[in-house]
C-alpha cells in the first residue's frame, strides 16, 4: 500500500479547482476510438472515504480484458485532499488514484472509473481528469445520471439512450442487465461513446456494475479498515 501526500499547490479553493478543470478540459480528445473491448488489460479504479478521520483509499484493479481475471492490483492512502463540492469531487480523489495506478506492476490499458466524464457540469469528471493526466484511455460508468435527462432504456440488456444536458449528448444510459436499473457511461478521454458502451457490455457479463468498479470497490473498501481499524 501507497501513503500519499497532498500535492504541492494542489487547489485548495473552488475557485483555483475550476481553473484547472478550464485549463485541462482543452486537452480531452474525443476523436480516437480507444482499444477494442476484449482486449489487452482494462483497469477499475475507485476509492472510499473515512471523513471523520480526513482519509481516502484508492484502488487499481487490472483485468484482462479477454476473460475478467484478475492480473494486479495496488492500494494508496491519503489524506482527503480537497473539500466536497459537488462537480469537483475529482480533487478529492486524483492524488490517492493515481498513486495505485502508479503502483501497478502492469500497464493498466483502459481506465474505467466509478464516476463521469463528460457526463459532468463543466464536462470534465473524473475520467477525463484522469485520463488528461495519464495520457491513458479512460471512461466513466456512473450508478446514477447526475442532473441530466434520459429516457428509460428498452428492457434488454445492451439498450441504451441519450444522456442529455438540453440537447447535447452527454453520455448514455445503458441497460447491462435485462430490466434492471441503467448504468450511465461517458466518455473520459481518447474513446468514443460507442466504444465505452461496448466496454462496459464486455465487463458486465453477470451483474449491472463492470467487474472493474466490483473489484475495485472491494479493494479500496478494505485498504481503508485496514488503515483505519484501532491499534
Amino acid at each position: 500500500m501507497t501513503t500519499v501526500r497532498i500535492p504541492e499547490h494542489w487547489p485548495v479553493t473552488e475557485e483555483q479547482a475550476r481553473a484547472v478543470q478550464d485549463e485541462l478540459r482543452e486537452r480531452v480528445i474525443l476523436d480516437e476510438p480507444g482499444p477494442p473491448p476484449g482486449t489487452g488489460h482494462v483497469t477499475g479504479v475507485d476509492v472510499a472515504y473515512d471523513d471523520e478521520r480526513d482519509v481516502v483509499a484508492a484502488a487499481a484493479v487490472v483485468l484482462d480484458a479477454s476473460n475478467l481475471e484478475v492480473l494486479a492490483e495496488a492500494t494508496a492512502v491519503g489524506r482527503v485532499s480537497f473539500p466536497y463540492v459537488p462537480g469537483l469531487l475529482a480533487f478529492r480523489e486524483i492524488p490517492t488514484v493515481l498513486a495505485a495506478l502508479d503502483a501497478l506492476p502492469l500497464p493498466p490499458g483502459l481506465v474505467v472509473c466509478d464516476g463521469y466524464g463528460l457526463a459532468h457540469p463543466r464536462r470534465f469528471g473524473l475520467a477525463s481528469h484522469l485520463g488528461v493526466l495519464t495520457g491513458l484511455p479512460t471512461i466513466g460508468v456512473a450508478k446514477n445520471p447526475f442532473t441530466f435527462a434520459y429516457d428509460d432504456p428498452d428492457t434488454p440488456r445492451g439498450s441504451g439512450s441519450a444522456l442529455l444536458a438540453g440537447s447535447e449528448e452527454v453520455g448514455r444510459a445503458l441497460r447491462t442487465r435485462e430490466a434492471v436499473k441503467p448504468v450511465f457511461v461517458s466518455v473520459g478521454h481518447r474513446v468514443t461513446l460507442d466504444g465505452a458502451c461496448a466496454h462496459t457490455l464486455a465487463l458486465t457479463p453477470a451483474y449491472r456494475l463492470p467487474e472493474t468498479t466490483r473489484r475495485a470497490d472491494a479493494l479500496c473498501r478494505k485498504a481503508l479498515r485496514e488503515t483505519c481499524r484501532p491499534v
